[in-house]
C-alpha cells in the first residue's frame, strides 16, 4: 500500500502511538481481531478456490504491474510474484470475486478489511528486505499452499516465521521484512490488511487517510489496473 504524501505526514503521528522502536513485530490474532479466525475455519474452501484458480491458469498480474512502487522488491529477483485481488479499500472486482465466493464470504465476516488478495510466489522466488510504507495497518497471512520441502519463510525485524497450510500470522510490515524461498513449488498465501489498533484520535486520522484519501485515489488506481486481468486466461 502506498499513500505518498498523506501517509508520510501521518506516519510520524502513528509511530508515536504504535510504540516507535519498541512496537510489536507479531500480534495476537485473538486479541486484535478474533473474526480473522473465521478465515482459518474456512481454510478448506479457500484453498479449494485458490487451487481452482491455479489449475485453470487464471491470469494474475505481477505485483509490480499494478503497484509500480513495488517494482524494486517484486521485479529484482528471479521469478514472478503474482497477485489475485479480491478487495482494496472498498473496491471489489466482481469478476475475481465471482470465482472465490467462499473466500469472499469469509472475508465479509471480518470487520475493517482494507485489502485482501492471494499472493503467489513462483518456485524459487524470494523477496528482498523492505518495509511497508505506512504504519496504519497490520498484515495477516493465511498459508494456502506451502511446499513441504524447503518451506519458504518470512523474516520480520530479524524474527523468522515459516508458513504452514491452514495457519495464520499477523504482523507489522512496517518493520523490515523479507521472504526466503528456495522451494521447487509455488508458495501461496491469502493476505489481508487491517487497520492498526489505535486510540481514538490517531484512529480517526488513520481512517481519514485510508478511507478519505487513499480509497478514492490509490485504491481506484490499483483496481483499474487489476481489472485489466479479470477473466483472462493464459
Amino acid at each position: 500500500m502506498d499513500y505518498h504524501a498523506p501517509k508520510r505526514a501521518v506516519n510520524k503521528l502513528l509511530l508515536h502511538y504504535a510504540g516507535r522502536d519498541r512496537r510489536p513485530v507479531f500480534f495476537d490474532i485473538d486479541a486484535v481481531c478474533p473474526p480473522l479466525r473465521g478465515l482459518e475455519q474456512a481454510f478448506p474452501q479457500i484453498q479449494a478456490e485458490c487451487d481452482a484458480l491455479l489449475a485453470g491458469r487464471v491470469n494474475m498480474p505481477r505485483y509490480h504491474d499494478i503497484n509500480r512502487p513495488a517494482t524494486e522488491i517484486s521485479a529484482t529477483t528471479p521469478g514472478d510474484w503474482k497477485v489475485y485481488m479480491l478487495e482494496l479499500l472498498g473496491h471489489k472486482p466482481a469478476a475475481n470475486r465471482a470465482r472465490c465466493p467462499a473466500t469472499c464470504a469469509a472475508l465479509a465476516r471480518v470487520p475493517g478489511v482494507l485489502q485482501a488478495f492471494f499472493s503467489v510466489l513462483d518456485p524459487g522466488k524470494s523477496i528482498p528486505e523492505h518495509d511497508g510504507p505506512y504504519l496504519g495497518y497490520l498484515r495477516y497471512h493465511l498459508g494456502i499452499r506451502v511446499p513441504r520441502q524447503n518451506p519458504p519463510y518470512l523474516r520480520v525485524a530479524g524474527q523468522a516465521y515459516t508458513w504452514r497450510e491452514g495457519e495464520a500470522v499477523l504482523f507489522d510490515d512496517s518493520w523490515p521484512h523479507a521472504v526466503f524461498n528456495q522451494a521447487s513449488e509455488p508458495r501461496v498465501v491469502l493476505i489481508v490488511d487491517l487497520p492498526r489498533p489505535l486510540p481514538l484520535l490517531p484512529r480517526l486520522v488513520n481512517d481519514l487517510v485510508l478511507w478519505g484519501l487513499a480509497a478514492p485515489l490509490y485504491g481506484a488506481k490499483v483496481m483499474r489496473k487489476a481489472d485489466q486481468y479479470n477473466g483472462d486466461l493464459f
